[in-house]
C-alpha cells in the first residue's frame, strides 16, 4: 500500500452551498510527483480530530490557494479587506502543521501552504510584497493565459549546502510567481533554503523537525511530469513518506506485541 498524504480543503461556495475543494493539480503532484495515495482534508477547524489524522497518515501537503492567512495570527490588521480570507483553513491548518512538525510527520508545502508553515511556527508576512521597497511584484497577471501565469518568471538562488540545494543538485532553477503576499520575518525555528533576486525568501525547511519538510514559493505542482525540478522535489517528499509509513507501522507492530506480552 502506498503511503497515505492528506491535502487540506480550502472552503468554497458554489452556488448557493458551501464546499470544501482541492485542485487537481495539487492531488495529481501527490500521485504523479511523491507517488503516493492522496485524500482530502476538509476544513474542520477546531472539530478535527488530530489523533485520528495522525494515527493514519504518512505525509503532508499544503496547497496554494486564492486566499490568503489571516494577519491577526502575526499580530497585523487587514491591510486590504477586498482579498479573500478562508478562516476554517487557517483554524485547520495552522495547528495541524505544529503537530506534524513536533511528530516528524513529512510535510510539503505550496504559495499559501508555505506562508502558513511561517506565520504556524512563528513568523509574519508581507501583506503586498509589491509594496515594499526593493521587492519586485510577484503577482500573477491575470489577462494572461494559464501557460503564461504558470511560466518561469525568475530565478531563485538555493543557498548553499542547504537540502534543497542537495535534492536539485544545482545552485539556481527558474520558478513561476503568482502571489501577492511573502515572508516578512522568518519563524526562528525555520532555515532560508532559496531566495529570489530581490532577496524574497522563497523557499524553506523546518531547521530541528525529526522528520522531512520542503516549504516554497512558487508552484512545482503546475505541469509537475514537464518539470524535473519539481518530480525531484516531490519525489524526495514520497521517499520521506514511505520511510515514515515503514517506522510508523513497526511502532505500532512494537505495541501490538507489547500488548500480548502483557496479556500473558
Amino acid at each position: 500500500m502506498r503511503p497515505l498524504v492528506i491535502v487540506p480543503a480550502c472552503t468554497r461556495d458554489f452556488g448557493e452551498h458551501p464546499y470544501h475543494a482541492a485542485q487537481h493539480k495539487y492531488v495529481d503532484a501527490v500521485v504523479l510527483g511523491a507517488d503516493c495515495a492522496p485524500m482530502i482534508l476538509p476544513s474542520l477547524g477546531a472539530s478535527l480530530d488530530l489523533e485520528t489524522m495522525f494515527s493514519l497518515i504518512d505525509g503532508i501537503m499544503l496547497t496554494g490557494s486564492a486566499s490568503n492567512v489571516h494577519p491577526s495570527y502575526y499580530s497585523e490588521e487587514v491591510l486590504d479587506p477586498t482579498l479573500p480570507q478562508d478562516p476554517a483553513r487557517d483554524q485547520t491548518t495552522l495547528p495541524l502543521i505544529r503537530e506534524a512538525v513536533k511528530r516528524g510527520v513529512p510535510i510539503i508545502a505550496i504559495c499559501r501552504g508555505f506562508q502558513e508553515m511561517n506565520v504556524a511556527l512563528g513568523g509574519s508576512l508581507h501583506q503586498a510584497v509589491q509594496a515594499v521597497p526593493g521587492k519586485f511584484d510577484h503577482r500573477e497577471k491575470p489577462e494572461l493565459g494559464m501557460d503564461e501565469q504558470y511560466g518561469d518568471a525568475h530565478n531563485v538562488k538555493l543557498c548553499e549546502g542547504g537540502m534543497l540545494r542537495e535534492i536539485l543538485g544545482v545552485d539556481e532553477i527558474p520558478v513561476n510567481s503568482l502571489h501577492g503576499q511573502g515572508v516578512n520575518s522568518i519563524a526562528p525555528c525555520l532555515t532560508v533554503e532559496a531566495v529570489a533576486e530581490d532577496g524574497l525568501v522563497e523557499a524553506f525547511t523546518v531547521s530541528d523537525s525529526p522528520g522531512f519538510t520542503l516549504a516554497v514559493q512558487w508552484h512545482p505542482e503546475w505541469r509537475i511530469q514537464h518539470n524535473p525540478y519539481s518530480m525531484k522535489m516531490f519525489g524526495a517528499f514520497g521517499e520521506a513518506c514511505r520511510k515514515y509509513k515503514e517506522e510508523r507501522e513497526a511502532r505500532r507492530q512494537e505495541q501490538l506485541e507489547e500488548q500480548r506480552r502483557s496479556r500473558g
